[in-house]
């Protein structure tokens, strides 16, 4: 079997590393080191690995020339770059953008427009799909439009106004058929942007009464009134309720909810995607945002920005999450635009005068991840000999094996990979990540 080893590893000053390797062993009576992988016991398939095309972001692309910009979305879209096919879109405004702004803003369906999304984020869009015409969305709301709203505002919160129900259903619907007419097709959306949370920026409260209420007896026959084929998913916020969340919206709208959403900042809670997936297997299971770069996310030291990536995702790949999405693709030196200065980090950074741009290490870091496992493959059982060695493991339908080890020790540790009675012995480097692709 020959190997293909990818490493990132910034005390040697490697980005991606790679060879072409061979297993250099039988197994023998060897039982120290192993990590044992398993292609015949599979879980959860793989729908794709991305980021979010904010008005941030899409603004920031067109800030920088041209040559500059055409390089940005190679090295998020092409085959050279990350390979990302699975990616966020907002419906209306966030606090990643200029300033706020929603479709409508009186109830007249006639008045509807997305022309604001024309100037920068549709361009975007479209210049990411010449790279991959196979990309797939998941589209977001913040909030509704303000007059829908029982505060009459996009932001702290607030409320959907029962008699606004149906609009709002029509307002959703309209929208994905607008971006259908441009070449977008909307495979996904989460009904609401953290519906448990008042923020500064757009924002509505649900309970999981309310948004199973709204997805299964206004939004799933809207849609199917208009032929959409676009699947709902709920929640959409922390981990930490996601079970919960999951049996409340499923036992009132199973039929209308194909799954649900999830962000990383409250913590790990892997165990809360591991029961929900457990009893809820005919669900589909999303990571939709996660970023560095605020409150006690902050971190600085840049191994440890990829480090909280490299985990997040593994844990949750592990646990049952079927794709993985990133936040703003492009941000400016500052880490917006944001019109209520939430700044964050993203992968990829403009340069101060907006002349170039800055790979951050969480883009290296989720290039483990996107550039191989690709749509479509299933995860494969493994075991391992410590947890100081964190691992995750893939089989793409070309059948090719995708392992991704990460040591965020201070301890360099020895392993042997091990695969049908053959092994490939190694090291796994303090604060390093290995990616492997077995053929």
């Amino acid at each position: 079997m020959e190997i293909v080893k990818v490493e990132t590893n910034f005390k040697r000053n490697l980005y991606w590393d790679v060879h072409k390797l061979k297993f250099n062993g039988k197994l023998k009576n060897t039982e120290r080191g192993l990590i044992n992988l398993y292609p015949d016991v599979k879980s959860q398939e793989i729908v794709g690995f991305g980021g979010a095309f904010t008005e941030a972001s899409s603004y920031c692309l067109a800030q920088i020339n041209g040559e500059q910009g055409a390089k940005i979305i190679t090295d998020y879209f092409s085959r050279d770059g990350l390979q990302y096919n699975f990616c966020r879109i907002p419906i209306g405004s966030t606090d990643f953008s200029l300033s706020s702004y929603s479709y409508l803003k009186k109830p007249n369906m006639s008045t509807f427009s997305i022309s604001r999304d024309e100037e920068y984020i549709i361009p975007m869009i479209k210049k990411a799909l010449a790279q991959n015409p196979n990309l797939k969305f998941l589209a977001t709301p913040w909030s509704p439009p303000a007059f829908m709203k029982n505060n009459k505002m996009l932001n702290l919160g607030g409320k959907l106004l029962e008699k606004y129900q149906h609009l709002y259903a029509e307002y959703l619907a309209k929208f994905v058929l607008e971006y259908q007419k441009r070449g977008i097709k909307i495979d996904y959306m989460t009904v609401q942007n953290e519906p448990n949370a008042v923020q500064m920026w757009e924002s509505c409260l649900y309970s999981a009464a309310e948004e199973a209420e709204f997805a299964k007896d206004y939004l799933e026959p809207e849609f199917a009134k208009n032929g959409i084929k676009t699947k709902i998913l709920a929640w959409d916020h922390n981990k930490e309720r996601l079970y919960t969340r999951a049996k409340e919206v499923l036992g009132r709208a199973e039929s209308a909810v194909s799954g649900m959403a999830v962000h990383w900042y409250s913590g790990d809670y892997f165990e809360e995607i591991a029961l929900t997936k457990n009893q809820f297997p005919g669900k589909l299971l999303f990571h939709t945002e996660g970023c560095t770069g605020f409150s006690h996310f902050r971190k600085e030291d840049e191994v440890q920005n990829g480090e909280i990536y490299a985990h997040d995702m593994i844990g949750d790949l592990n646990a049952g999450i079927n794709g993985f999405i990133d936040w703003n693709l492009v941000l400016d030196h500052k880490g917006g635009p944001n019109h209520k200065r939430n700044y964050c980090n993203a992968p990829i950074m403009l340069s101060q005068d907006k002349t170039s741009y800055v790979k951050n290490l969480t883009y290296y870091y989720m290039g483990h991840f996107s550039k191989y496992i690709q749509s479509g493959a299933r995860k494969i059982g493994f075991s391992k000999f410590t947890d100081k060695i964190e691992a995750a493991a893939f089989q793409n339908a070309d059948h090719s094996i995708v392992v991704v080890l990460l040591n965020r020790d201070n301890v360099n540790r020895e392993f042997n990979l091990h695969l049908n009675g053959e092994i490939f012995h190694d090291n796994l480097d303090s604060h390093a990540i290995l990616t492997f692709i077995i053929k």
